[in-house]
């Protein structure tokens, strides 16, 4: 019997009295009659990201290079942003530890959490979590109401994973309370977000 098992049937010989699990029958996730204005109110406020709503004839990098003006590397693979660095071609994940600006496309957003599903698109997902601020573009037809739409899109599709087998929710910007007792933004990944909104 290995540690572990070892451990397990000590918690299980030990337990006095056993509980089932409460039913889930009848319980309804959220929803909400405009999952837009939903997602983009909790972006902006719950989630403390920016949010810029794409215009018609718009680029993506003329908006990147307008938010972040003194951005000294973008690192990027999407067509359409002039980027110093791609995360594709990089031959160490280690080089975007420099990035200033990760640009990325983000396949699912959550109106009741502001998060948004970025299946890993490129070769090195750590842009992802290096970079100083990241820009996600989403389109607005690709919103739902709760985790629980996320979660059957991302089952139901093979296209979220495709070469990689890799994704992640991204909410707003990496922040944390709990070094003496002060806000800190970047404390696990990146330090700012803005969503991009197309469509």
């Amino acid at each position: 019997m290995s540690s572990k098992e070892a451990i397990l049937k000590r918690l299980r010989d030990n337990t006095r009295e056993a509980y089932d699990m409460p039913s889930l029958d009848g319980l309804r996730p959220i929803t909400f009659d405009d999952s837009v204005a939903e997602f983009i109110s909790k972006t902006t406020t719950t989630a403390g990201a920016k949010l810029i709503e794409m215009k018609d004839g718009e680029s993506l990098n003329d908006i990147v290079h307008r938010a972040y003006p003194d951005a000294k590397v973008v690192a990027s693979n999407l067509s359409g942003v002039e980027a110093d660095v791609n995360p594709d071609t990089v031959g160490d994940a280690k080089e975007l530890m420099g990035v200033d600006v990760g640009v990325l496309e983000g396949l699912i957003g959550v109106a009741e959490n502001a998060c948004i599903w970025i299946p890993q698109q490129m070769k090195e997902k750590a842009i992802c979590f290096a970079s100083q601020r990241l820009v996600v573009v989403l389109s607005r037809k690709d919103i739902v109401s709760n985790m629980h739409e996320a979660y059957e899109r991302i089952a139901s599709s093979k296209d979220y994973f495709q070469e990689y087998k890799f994704g992640t929710f991204i909410s707003g910007p990496s922040k944390t309370a709990d070094i003496e007792g002060a806000l800190v933004y970047g404390a696990q990944a990146a330090r700012a977000l803005t969503v991009v909104l197309k469509g």
